[in-house]
């Protein structure tokens, strides 16, 4: 192995900035990667939800209108600093949050990967056992045995492919991109073969409000895309800047969840199953089933692989495990997915949409604090040694914690819960008139701004009367594993 290799692994599997020639990745490679993390088992049953309230055309502008606009959010408070210095989305976080509030976002970083991977390999093992039963190599009896050895088998495979680093991640997206046109394909089957009956087919679970029906679904598709905050950062922060990042990150996720979430309505509206691999048998017969459940097992696996790195990545930022082995950090990450996945994969999978109702609920507050304190705040103005060196006073407030942000989490959280209950789905003004989402960042941001510009700022933290500190590469080295 080179002396350069070994400096580029050590590079991208560390949390330290990037210098500039480390930050390889062209556009292609960035739109590439995105595409195939955002393509997996999760569009179903976004779209799913999403035709349980509207018919297939509404469906599509809402999943498009709400994946954009998600993305469009997450993209301006994340991508700015990742993309300027070369840094994670957790590193972008701290200036809002303090050196050591960012633990917020850490965490919840942390336990939404932790939840999507363990999602998208126990589906891995599901589909690979019913891959198996198509294919005459196993019998139904033994798709419990099959099941978590496949699981098992997906983690120690996402585990190889990483150890790497990001290099890992290039290169099984430019083998398993293939899978979304294969899901594009899907698509159309469904909708050759039945537009008939989609065109006629109504949501089970309508209101008889219009309005309330269509902000539910551009809400659904607001929510996903706002779970995407770790990805851009740990992605874009390989691309030189941000004019080759922004474009990449709003197609390749904001655009393949929404067209392949199309999969999922369709399914669930004709057919009242989401799941392509079930109703694919119905349509087309046992060879279409055999190539659907190829691809949903392809496509977890390539989503998996993206999400822990991510997280592994996210952790290096705790100071006991920042200089850890690579391998032994993704082994961390990876362990409490193969348990689950092991012990209890049903009772997680069929709670899965609880889980994923809460965890939506965090991101929407992060990003409008994110944005209003690099744009209307610091003005993009970032000490970039305060990202990283606890005794630089810019970012330590009180204890570490800027309690703007924490007031705003809290505030932008209960408004979220308050207009929209994650679980029943039962809303209070002013929803539908502003989607839940959208009105949890507004209020997150406007008291984030207020406590900032009352107690904050007049405190002299925080560092918003700071010049900026230009990034130069020779301030750092990055740490060899």
């Amino acid at each position: 192995m080179s002396k350069q290799h070994t400096l580029d692994v050590a590079a991208d599997t560390s949390a330290w900035p990037l210098l500039p020639a480390e930050r390889v990745w062209g556009s292609w490679q960035l739109l590439i990667a995105l595409t195939t993390a955002g393509a997996a088992t999760w569009c179903y049953i976004i779209g799913e939800y999403v035709g349980y309230y509207l018919n297939f055309k509404q469906g599509f502008a809402a999943l498009t209108a709400g994946c954009m606009f998600g993305m469009l959010i997450t993209v301006l408070a994340a991508l700015p600093i990742c993309c300027r210095f070369g840094v994670d989305s957790i590193a972008s976080s701290k200036p809002a949050f303090g050196s050591r509030g960012w633990i917020i976002p850490a965490t919840l970083q942390f336990l939404s990967i932790l939840g999507w991977n363990c999602l998208l390999l126990i589906f891995f093992g599901k589909s690979a056992a019913q891959f198996f039963v198509a294919v005459g190599l196993a019998t139904p009896d033994q798709s419990g045995i099959i099941e978590p050895c496949a699981t098992l088998f997906a983690c120690v495979l996402v585990m190889l492919l990483l150890i790497k680093g990001s290099g890992g991640v290039d290169r099984v997206a430019k083998i398993l991109v293939a899978h979304v046109f294969v899901g594009i394909w899907m698509l159309y089957i469904i909708v050759n073969e039945r537009w008939e009956d989609l065109s006629l087919a109504k949501p089970v679970y309508a209101s008889p409000d219009p309005l309330w029906n269509f902000v539910t679904g551009l809400e659904l598709g607001i929510a996903s895309s706002l779970s995407w905050w770790p990805y851009v950062g740990a992605m874009s922060r390989m691309v030189p800047n941000g004019r080759k990042a922004a474009v990449p990150a709003l197609i390749g996720l904001g655009g393949s969840v929404a067209a392949l979430s199309l999969i999922g309505v369709a399914g669930v509206l004709v057919l009242k199953v989401s799941d392509p691999s079930e109703w694919l048998r119905t349509v087309g017969g046992p060879t279409y089933a055999i190539i659907s459940l190829a691809f949903v097992t392809a496509a977890n696996l390539g989503t998996a692989v993206a999400g822990i790195y991510c997280s592994a990545l996210g952790l290096r930022h705790y100071k006991k495990l920042e200089q850890i082995s690579w391998k032994v950090l993704l082994l961390v990450v990876i362990t409490p997915i193969a348990v689950i996945g092991l012990a209890i994969p049903n009772l997680f999978f069929s709670n899965f949409s609880t889980f994923l109702a809460f965890i939506s609920v965090g991101f929407a507050p992060l990003c409008g604090i994110q944005i209003i304190d690099y744009y209307l705040l610091r003005r993009g103005k970032i000490n970039v040694r305060g990202l990283f060196d606890e005794s630089e006073p810019s970012y330590r407030y009180w204890k570490g914690f800027n309690p703007a942000a924490v007031l705003g989490m809290i505030a932008g959280i209960a408004t979220y819960i308050y207009v929209l209950n994650p679980l029943t789905y039962t809303s209070n003004y002013p929803y539908p008139l502003v989607p839940a989402s959208v009105l949890a960042a507004g209020v997150a941001s406007l008291v984030f701004l207020i406590v900032t510009r009352i107690i904050v700022i007049p405190s002299g933290k925080g560092g918003y009367d700071h010049s900026e500190k230009t990034f130069q590469p020779e301030e750092h080295t990055t740490p060899q594993i």
